[in-house]
């Protein structure tokens, strides 16, 4: 029997989710809701007109249609408890329960769960008044790490590099609610320095499965400069997780935080995403919890994967993944994310997108915020397209990447030049 799955999430992760699970042999059809116009390029992928919180209609549309296996994109659905609702009524939903997903939901609950099961990560203190706030800051050096609390769409994070800035972020997120919500309480953290990288993992309550490595650029411009974005771009493997690193990573890291969520009481099932800073002397630190797969890791490590996506997901679900083993393309891959001008604060919507219909072999372009206009594709969001590549070596990748960047244009048109300058260089 084949399986018939959805998707949830409209970005490039869910279209890169989408395409690899048509490849599978055992999928039937992959619905999306509510996808994007890359989605629809795929064969066997369609995309329904729900949002990704209208968490009724999703169920009412699983059910009607029997769907065999619910995969959640963004962590908004998961924080939201989409996974417990759809547990309830008997369909198989890829994810942690709300509980188990403050993990990425509250930074101070994620800080304070890595200190108590003694996981390495940064110092830090968690803040709800300004005035307290602001005292901590004055006794620390700088830079300094400002988050705020809950989930601010990747961009909830500020490096202040003076106290003055880091005033004013305090009193920005606390009083002046630059984050809503997001940022009534925040957390004040060392800067830690070294290299970072992508470290996934698929869990089934117990155990756990890793994904091939990744890096990603946060920051918007060249060499890492600028402000802090949901990533743009990233690249697979990551040469800094040697074999050394990988171990210590899966024993001081991985195990101890699966084991620390059976201990509370909520088993994490889902893609477990543990940010690392990795210091000289090779030891990693979590800079932070995701409690699904990164966007734009997403891309590079799916144009890797090569065993089938909904049997692994349908296995952890299933409490089955022992003995697990995935299977990766040698090669390396990278995605370079080409944004609209001015992101990640105020762009432009609404250019049309010139070269789309190119066909590089071993490129692929994931669609993230874009629509259709008549017979146009049009940019819809900071985040417009992610174009990635496999090649023999990273170099091989990057320059048959960029390749194709060169061919896609509309007006306003962003991307750095550089993704994956630290591991070619």
């Amino acid at each position: 029997m084949k399986n018939k799955v959805m998707v949830i999430g409209s970005g490039g992760r869910e279209h890169a989710l989408a395409w690899r699970l048509s490849l599978s042999p055992t999928v039937q059809q992959v619905y999306v809701a509510p996808g994007n116009p890359g989605c629809e390029q795929e064969n066997k992928v369609k995309n329904i007109a729900i949002a990704a919180n209208d968490y009724d209609k999703l169920l009412t549309f699983a059910k009607d249609n029997d769907i065999d296996l619910v995969v959640v994109g963004p962590e908004q659905p998961l924080c939201d408890g989409l996974v417990d609702l759809m547990t309830q009524a008997g369909i198989k939903c890829f994810g942690p329960s709300a509980l188990a997903a403050q993990l990425e939901g509250s930074k101070a609950y994620s800080k304070d769960f890595l200190k108590k099961y003694n996981i390495p990560t940064a110092r830090y203190a968690s803040f709800t008044q300004v005035e307290l706030a602001i005292d901590y800051l004055s006794k620390q050096d700088f830079p300094i790490v400002i988050k705020a609390d809950g989930l601010a769409a990747g961009k909830g994070v500020v490096i202040a590099e003076t106290k003055e800035q880091g005033v004013k972020t305090i009193k920005d997120m606390l009083a002046g609610n630059a984050f809503g919500e997001a940022g009534h309480r925040i957390v004040i953290e060392e800067f830690l320095v070294g290299q970072e990288a992508s470290f996934i993992v698929v869990v089934d309550g117990k155990n756990f499965v890793p994904m091939a490595t990744s890096q990603d650029h946060k920051a918007r411009d060249n060499g890492d400069k600028g402000p802090n974005t949901g990533g743009m771009g990233a690249y697979s493997p990551a040469p800094c997780v040697t074999k050394e690193v990988f171990d210590k990573t899966v024993e001081c890291i991985i195990k101890p935080t699966i084991q620390g969520m059976i201990d509370e009481g909520t088993p994490f099932v889902g893609f477990l995403y543990a940010g690392l800073m990795i210091d000289e002397s090779n030891n990693p630190k979590v800079l932070e919890f995701n409690v699904r797969f990164g966007d734009p890791e997403t891309q590079p490590i799916m144009m890797r994967l090569q065993s089938h996506l909904d049997e692994i997901c349908l296995r952890a679900i299933n409490g089955d993944l022992k003995n697990t083993e995935l299977s990766w393309d040698d090669r390396a891959a990278l995605g370079v994310v080409l944004a609209e001008q001015g992101y990640p604060q105020n762009y432009a919507k609404g250019s049309k997108i010139n070269g789309l219909d190119i066909e590089i072999k071993n490129v692929k372009i994931f669609h993230a915020g874009t629509k259709k206009e008549g017979k146009n594709t049009v940019t819809n969001g900071g985040r417009v397209l992610c174009v990635s590549a496999l090649g023999n070596t990273l170099k091989q990748a990057q320059k048959l990447a960029y390749l194709a960047v060169d061919k896609i244009n509309w007006e306003s048109k962003y991307c750095r030049t550089d993704i994956g300058f630290k591991a070619i260089d």
